[in-house]
């Protein structure tokens, strides 16, 4: 409970400074453009490399990368009845499949679930959302991102010009260890400075009352992320004969609201910013109602 406060005060302090004229409104941008090329690669490269790869992995692993593929379906069938644009079909693309697994879902998974639950959601963030931020989320940038002819060679070099995902490559590449200790501290620096940054950069663009054109994606967009993609996935787990514990801690990842840094992804680029940063700030509000009744039908 005490991560949820945190969160909401520090959604509030952005909310309040935009109404402050001391804040430029260039603010919001600059907050979100130090997210992607300083602290959101800290993070990266701080964790990634101390990560081990064993076979317990699978389960979580596979139910948050289909999570993200069967999310993104969705908001593209959607997207085709409601004849969306592509601004706001590439922002619900980032928004509903990334998932906040990690500042929210480890909390509420330990109060759910207990302690022993943690490592489950660990794998879930890091191999499953984290990575898909990195190379998903990159993807949809490159492909939405500009109004530029869509090639081949645009994508692939918007995607290995994108700090998150060359951080990501080079963590990958590096062993464990291998850092002075002077750069683990500099990374680990940058890295606890993500989240109130991206909490603060999404308050300051946040708004309570969204236009009409904004309230049906927006409510969509949290039907899906919150409801449809966890019961789909519950039932498609119950179906293949998977159960037990770590499918639980999965599918209650699964069911976690729209990503913070997803949030401020999709307002560099340009995506509904509005609309995006609403998405967080309710997204949490609400998932204290859908992920206690997640939870129990999980265990039925």
């Amino acid at each position: 409970m005490e991560h949820t406060i945190i969160f909401l005060i520090l959604l509030g302090a952005g909310f309040l400074f935009k109404r402050i004229p001391a804040f430029p409104a260039s603010t919001g941008k600059s907050l979100n453009l130090y997210i992607i090329y300083v602290a959101l690669p800290g993070l990266i490269l701080a964790k990634v490399p101390s990560l081990h790869i064993t076979t317990q992995i699978l389960i979580p692993v596979t139910i948050a990368w289909v999570s993200v593929g069967l999310s993104a379906a969705m908001v593209l069938a959607m997207s085709k009845v409601m004849k969306w644009s592509d601004n706001l079909v590439g922002a619900l693309l980032l928004m509903v499949p990334l998932g906040n697994t990690s500042f929210l879902g480890v909390p509420m998974v330990e109060r759910f679930m207990g302690p022993e639950a943690i490592p489950h959601a660990l794998i879930y963030d890091q191999f499953g959302s984290f990575m898909a931020l990195s190379t998903y989320g990159a993807v949809i940038l490159a492909v939405f991102g500009s109004g530029d002819r869509v090639t081949v060679k645009g994508i692939l070099r918007k995607i290995f010009t994108f700090p998150p995902f060359l951080a990501l490559c080079t963590a990958l590449i590096l062993p464990s260890g291998i850092y002075p200790v002077w750069m683990v501290s500099l990374f680990e620096m940058t890295a606890v400075s993500l989240v109130p940054v991206v909490l603060v950069a999404i308050g300051f663009a946040m708004e309570l009352v969204l236009p009409r054109s904004e309230t049906m994606p927006l409510v969509a967009g949290l039907v899906i992320k919150l409801l449809l993609n966890p019961l789909i996935m519950l039932g498609c787990c119950m179906l293949l004969g998977i159960g037990g514990f770590v499918t639980r801690v999965s599918i209650l990842e699964s069911a976690m609201p729209p990503m913070v840094t997803a949030g401020a992804l999709a307002s560099i680029a340009g995506f509904e910013p509005r609309l995006t940063s609403s998405m967080v700030g309710i997204g949490i509000l609400v998932s204290f109602l859908t992920l206690p009744l997640i939870f129990h039908i999980s265990g039925l």
